[in-house]
């Protein structure tokens, strides 16, 4: 292959996150946004070491299961990436995905056992197959998410304002997803609502190459158990507006949910990122609740909490079910580590079956609010430490029975890693929202004298490419 030329091909396989492995002749690409069993035409655009990658051109046929997006701007939005497959086909191949991913560590894991040192893909397969338990669905598939961070921007250059998702493969074009199908009937009344009105007002947008304009995002959680709604509009400070009729336009929409706060968030950093120089609050309060698992939980604008509410108990429950294989004996006597805890969702779920479970997350909001929820829920035996795991492993005195991890998407830092093994607990519940970075920490925990003896892969995030995993280890030795 050429770079710079166009070549057809037929999709073998998707690997985690959006990797089609087209197949051209005899040689192999790798092209964005496809699906198995279809034939592709694709633009080589890289070529190196021997390795291809291409750009989409169009579909020539598709695969034999596709179906209609039931979603207008799907193909145009980067969001979802499978609004054209039926979801069990998707659960399917991102189960396939996540199994393709730990194959590597269920070989080595077998070697460490003493198996053969001949050991064939069907051997590993099927040693796979009485650890890995499949994967969860979830709950809901659409109007699921309970977060979602709005872009504002326009859809070509000097083009008029849109309010939505960056456009498929562009940093900079923005689709405005009016009717965007992963959140519900809410979040598309305060899009078309805060678009209406500032396109009306022709506000700019702050642009990202000149660094100049006063809109830049739109922030909007609902707690899909209380239906509590918070929307935050964030902005630079290089205007002055009056935003009192935004706020009176936005609480006279029929909402299914209620409003409890509506801030202004001022933001000057020159990265495409939503953080808080500054917040004002134009009505109501910063925060809201969530429940899960008959918890209650205050959110703010910032506060990590999963994006799938109804998911995340089934996470939970996953969680709950392995801690109850490591607390059968000795109920509420051990110390539970719960490394990388957000809002400390995990560790008041296991606080009731535990002696003393300590939460650590370098987010220091995130601590304040799950110190605040452990209050709520009547949880006297939680402590939340802000900092990093790496640094304030070397501070806690206690030493724990069970640890549970958490990490953000890039895994766990080597050096943390080492620390997390030198405890040598019996067993630890790791948590994943990144199968890549999980394979990558699984060889090291091996080596480590760890085994895994549970696997369950969840579906999180219908749709889009996002998979979370959850594996049950337990140290050889011990």
């Amino acid at each position: 292959m050429k770079k710079g030329e166009i070549y057809e091909g037929f999709v073998e396989r998707l690997d985690f996150p959006n990797k089609g492995i087209v197949r051209s002749g005899d040689e192999i690409a790798v092209v964005k946004n496809t699906i198995p069993e279809q034939t592709v035409s694709f633009l080589v655009n890289k070529k190196r070491k021997g390795k291809v990658e291409g750009r989409l051109v169009t579909v020539l046929e598709k695969a034999p299961y596709e179906v209609e997006s039931t979603c207008p701007h799907f193909g145009e939005c980067g969001g979802c990436s499978y609004q054209n497959m039926p979801y069990q086909k998707q659960l399917a191949l991102k189960e396939s995905q996540v199994r393709r991913l730990l194959m590597p560590a269920f070989e080595k894991q077998m070697l460490l056992n003493g198996e053969s040192r001949s050991v064939d893909k069907t051997d590993i397969i099927s040693y796979m197959n009485t650890i890995f338990e499949g994967i969860l669905a979830s709950p809901v598939q659409y109007e699921y998410r309970n977060k979602m961070e709005f872009s504002f921007g326009d859809e070509y250059k000097d083009g008029p304002l849109a309010l939505g998702m960056h456009k498929r493969g562009s940093f900079y074009d923005i689709v405005s997803v009016r009717e965007c199908q992963i959140v519900d009937a809410d979040y598309r009344k305060v899009l078309s609502c805060v678009l209406d009105y500032f396109t009306q007002q022709n506000s700019t947008y702050f642009h990202r190459i000149r660094h100049t304009g006063y809109l830049r995002h739109l922030l909007v959680r609902k707690a899909q158990k209380t239906g509590e709604l918070l929307i935050a509009l964030v902005t630079t400070t290089q205007e002055t507006h009056d935003l009192q009729p935004l706020v009176d336009k936005l609480c006279a929409l029929p909402f299914i949910g209620k409003i409890t706060g509506i801030l202004h968030t001022k933001n000057d950093t020159l990265a495409d990122i939503v953080q808080s120089d500054e917040t004002v609050v134009l009505y109501g309060k910063d925060y809201f609740f969530e429940e899960l698992l008959g918890l209650k939980f205050k959110i703010s604008q910032f506060s990590f909490f999963q994006t799938n509410s109804l998911g995340a108990e089934v996470l939970y429950q996953t969680v709950r079910k392995y801690f109850g294989t490591l607390t059968q004996t000795g109920e509420k006597e051990k110390v539970i580590f719960d490394l990388y805890s957000g809002t400390g969702t995990i560790a008041q779920i296991l606080a009731p079956v535990a002696k003393k479970v300590i939460g650590v997350e370098i987010v220091e909001e995130a601590v304040e609010a799950a110190k605040q929820n452990a209050a709520l829920n009547g949880l006297s035996n939680c402590t939340f430490i802000a900092g990093d795991v790496l640094k304030v492993l070397d501070t806690i005195e206690e030493k724990p029975d069970v640890i549970v991890l958490d990490p953000p998407r890039d895994g766990i830092h080597p050096k943390a890693l080492g620390k997390i093994i030198e405890y040598q607990v019996h067993q630890m519940v790791y948590i994943s929202c990144k199968p890549t970075s999980l394979a990558r920490d699984l060889e090291v925990l091996l080596d480590g004298g760890y085994r895994m003896e549970r696997v369950t892969a969840l579906d999180q995030f219908p749709w889009t490419n996002g998979i979370e995993t959850i594996v049950l280890l337990t140290h050889a030795d011990i």
